[in-house]
């Protein structure tokens, strides 16, 4: 009995030990200021220290002095903004504080607010932002009030590494994984039996999308879906002879371009996907559900075996033969 009472005393112990362990190393990554400020109060403080603009005159060194023993600080004069040679980085002007706002009182204590970006940040997605617009709008991001990315609160931070010598996100090696740890769906469809080469970095999100809004729908980098899948496959590309309605109308009409279990994306294999539109006329009056001919031969027949309707009208994507109105040659 003395034996358990004791190991359930030094099990509690470490139960405590531990919890107080995270709570600590939780207050070291929360800003000193979320303790006693709601993010309304912060955000009015921090329009004030504008409205003020008490920048230090040293600039990064008035901050260094506190910040230079984090790596993850330092790791800004490794990439861009932190180039010390380039009058396009931040560097070049109020330093630090063209991020991170006026210093105002915050080195003495540190509890005055600064802005702080990413996910642990209080102030919203939208203020953040406004921060990078300042310097990044540009005719590629002229969009982006209105993109999905802007609607749906996300901000530039949770994207993009600025701390860091290579931003993951504008390298194609690293793109698709940091879009997908959001876009869970398509990281799925991706790793389907047939998809686009994008899990091995041949192709990114970037080629088709553009993050920062578009005038197109899914914010697409060409104006439809089809001119955005003719930069690639431009032999699909018409005007064709003969012309397949769902094909010059939407190519996502037949095709899930993230990837598909069926063969050439398809959203649904071939008789049934041909049927949803090509039901009671000729030979597609009843419905061919099956891949055998009655179960007594494996696809014997042509209407389900093979390549199914496929297998004689096989230019589905439109004809330029004088004998080709139905699609066969």
């Amino acid at each position: 009995m003395k034996t358990t009472h004791s190991i359930n005393t030094l099990f509690l112990a470490l139960l405590c030990l531990t919890a107080s362990t995270l709570f600590m190393s939780n207050n070291v990554q929360a800003a000193k200021w979320d303790a006693s400020m709601t993010p309304a109060e912060v955000e009015a403080t921090l329009d004030k220290k504008f409205a003020e603009g008490k920048y230090s005159p040293k600039g990064a060194d008035s901050c260094l002095m506190c910040h230079k023993k984090s790596e993850k600080v330092m790791d800004l004069f490794k990439g861009v903004h932190g180039a010390i040679d380039s009058l396009k980085s931040p560097m070049a002007g109020l330093q630090c504080e063209a991020c991170h706002g006026p210093l105002g009182s915050h080195n003495r204590g540190g509890k005055e607010p600064m802005i702080t970006f990413g996910p642990t940040s209080t102030l919203a997605a939208d203020k953040q932002n406004s921060v990078c617009m300042s310097c990044h709008l540009d005719d590629k991001r002229v969009a982006w009030d209105s993109s999905h990315h802007a609607n749906a609160d996300v901000a530039c931070a949770s994207c993009h590494s600025v701390h860091a010598e290579h931003d993951p996100v504008l390298s194609k090696q690293t793109e698709v994984e940091v879009c997908t740890t959001c876009h869970t769906r398509q990281k799925a469809d991706m790793n389907k039996r047939t998809s686009h080469p994008m899990k091995w970095n041949q192709m990114t999100c970037s080629d088709c999308h553009n993050p920062h809004g578009s005038l197109s729908d899914s914010d697409l980098v060409q104006p439809t879906v089809n001119e955005t899948c003719y930069s690639c496959h431009a032999e699909k590309r018409g005007p064709k002879l003969w012309e397949h309605a769902p094909v010059t109308e939407n190519c996502v009409n037949c095709h899930n371009p993230h990837g598909s279990v069926n063969d050439a994306m398809l959203k649904t294999r071939a008789p049934q996907l041909c049927q949803q539109c090509h039901a009671g006329e000729n030979h597609t009056s009843n419905a061919y559900l099956g891949n055998t001919d009655m179960g007594s031969t494996v696809n014997g027949n042509a209407f389900t075996g093979g390549r199914s309707c496929l297998n004689c009208h096989s230019q589905v994507h439109g004809s330029n033969h004088p004998s080709g109105k139905l699609l066969q040659r």
